[in-house]
């Protein structure tokens, strides 16, 4: 490596690194936003049900 693989081998570790947060970062929050639909949706009325209240009369 020309004498820089001192300065290589730790850049591709700390890339290595970078990636590693960003995808377990990405997991965490898609569980947290999973388990909110999952809440919502048991909180939520059944789709295929008209809301009569919210309709406009005219």
């Amino acid at each position: 490596m020309g004498g820089y693989g001192a300065y290589i081998w730790p850049s591709y570790g700390f890339a290595a690194l970078v990636l590693i947060a960003l995808l377990v970062s990405a997991w965490r929050t898609m569980r947290i936003r999973e388990a909110e639909v999952e809440r919502l949706r048991g909180l939520g009325a059944d789709p295929r049900r008209r809301d009569v209240a919210n309709e406009d009369p005219a």
